[in-house]
């Protein structure tokens, strides 16, 4: 993001930055299928001038992301799709074939 002209400690880089460790930790946490790997990709719209993180793992896609209340209000999990909802300019899922799906979420320029 730095060459884009966003620093690494702007913003921006940093809303990328958790938006990438929520997807990827919710891939690991809830995504995952023995023996499979979660991928993860970062792409720039350049028409848009959007950031989107992609992030792909094995688990079926009837299992599809929802942003809910933490079970717990105490508790330190159930809040990173909160997150995701609140930085993302718009974000969702789409299944792949023939297992698995993709979580993905395009960033405002301006957070």
């Amino acid at each position: 993001m730095g060459e884009r002209g966003h620093p690494p400690a702007s913003d921006v880089s940093c809303a990328v930055a958790l938006v990438v460790g929520e997807l990827a930790a919710n891939a690991v946490r809830h995504g995952r299928v023995p023996g499979r790997e979660f991928g993860l990709r970062l792409v720039l719209d350049r028409a848009a001038g959007v950031p989107r993180v992609e992030v792909t793992d094995a688990a079926s896609a009837k299992r599809l992301p929802a942003v809910a209340p933490p079970s717990f209000p105490e508790g330190e999990s159930g809040r990173g799709l909160l997150l995701v909802d609140a930085l993302a300019e718009r974000w969702g899922s789409t299944a792949r074939s023939p297992v698995g799906k993709t979580v993905w979420a395009e960033l405002r320029l301006e957070i």
